[in-house]
């Protein structure tokens, strides 16, 4: 294939989420040429529950892109509810603040351009070669423009085209899960994160920005094909959930079509790829049940960016570079994720969810365990 000329970085980033904007951030503060490569047009909304914990504030303050100016709003307790109603609750040690994606990802790509960072929106990465030879990346865009760099980050999210082309394992199997998520208006506690099950599935309800709220929810192919439509499922599935009946009965969306996703795979992935070092869910998709993938993929990008670093410094080799990330990703994340998925299984089935909500809400330090495991400390 004939490509045209050649644009150099020391990085380059494929994808704009939050991993790859706080890990542009962070390598170009540390002094680097970065580029990313994003296919959409900042603002854009995303499928997400919009729920950071505040983990990730002494980060972003170090990257300075501290996100007090969006006015988020600040949330400090937990309720779960069965699909028949019964609840438990429990205050969140860290708390967590609500921000959309839509502003937060606005925000963090204005202040990456500002830092230097070199944009491509509206590019479709179509393949990345490593070239062993001359020890660096060939990465080519859609149209035959050609990037190089010594390093490449896959921050590209839960599935793309990219993991065929790498022949990721979990891309060969069909997952099951989809996602859909509004923006609301309700009167609803702004402090407060509802996660509520329903039959195969379950609702996050959250504050964020001006007075708005996050509502997103994870279901199957299975049960909307069965009750064929949106509208169909939410009326004949969720609703039978007391609390969600409230909410679709006293809500006002924002806007009428929602955002759907196919295809989230919470399926086991590895964190380096045929030499490219994956982060945020590119690298490992934390159950949303567990309220914590926006941190998770801040956290990854500050490890990532650590490691590219001492590379391109010529502190470490690559293989050094690839297996220390290995080795750090595993001890921060392997753990929440595992839990995460184990935690899943107890939720979906009416009778068992109901159960396993019963059983906790008299047992408030399992349940502040079962947090904490599924959340790390500040960083």
């Amino acid at each position: 294939m004939n490509y045209s000329v050649v644009d150099r970085s020391d990085v380059v980033i494929v994808g704009g989420g939050l991993a790859g904007l706080t890990a542009a951030l962070d390598l170009a503060q540390r002094g680097w040429q970065v580029t990313l490569v994003e296919r959409r047009h900042y603002p854009f909304h995303r499928v997400c529950g919009e729920y950071v914990s505040n983990e990730v504030r002494p980060y972003l303050q170090r990257l300075g892109a501290d996100p007090a100016p969006l006015n988020p709003a600040a949330i400090s307790r937990l309720l779960v509810s069965a699909p028949g109603g019964r609840t438990l609750t429990a205050a969140l040690a860290l708390g967590g603040f609500g921000i959309s994606r839509y502003a937060l990802d606005e925000f963090l790509y204005q202040r990456a351009t500002a830092r230097g960072v070199t944009f491509r929106l509206g590019a479709t990465v179509t393949d990345v070669q490593f070239d062993a030879a001359a020890d660096e990346f060939r990465v080519a865009l859609a149209g035959g423009e050609q990037l190089a760099a010594r390093v490449v980050l896959g921050a590209y999210g839960k599935r793309a085209t990219l993991d065929r082309q790498l022949d990721r394992a979990f891309f060969r199997q069909r997952s099951p899960f989809v996602g859909v998520k509004y923006h609301l208006r309700l009167d609803f506690p702004a402090d407060l994160i509802a996660l509520h099950n329903f039959e195969d599935g379950y609702a996050g309800l959250s504050a964020i920005e001006d007075g708005r709220y996050c509502f997103c929810y994870l279901t199957t192919r299975e049960q909307l094909r069965r009750h064929g439509s949106i509208p169909a499922l939410e009326a004949e599935v969720l609703g039978r959930n007391p609390h969600l009946q409230r909410v679709f009965a006293e809500s006002e969306r924002l806007y009428t079509a929602p955002e759907v996703i196919n295809e989230i795979s919470f399926a086991p992935k590895t964190c380096v790829e045929q030499h490219v070092l994956m982060c945020g869910d590119a690298a490992g998709l934390i159950t949303p049940l567990c309220g914590n993938g926006m941190a998770m993929a801040m956290h990854g990008a500050t490890l990532a960016a650590g490691h590219t670093d001492g590379f391109l410094r010529g502190q470490v080799v690559r293989p050094a570079l690839e297996t220390g990330y290995t080795r750090d990703w595993q001890r921060t994340f392997a753990q929440r994720l595992q839990v995460g998925r184990w935690v899943q299984s107890l939720f979906g089935g009416p009778r068992l969810t109901d159960a396993v909500i019963g059983t906790l809400r008299y047992a408030p330090g399992v349940v502040r365990a079962l947090v904490r495991q599924t959340h790390g400390s500040a960083f």
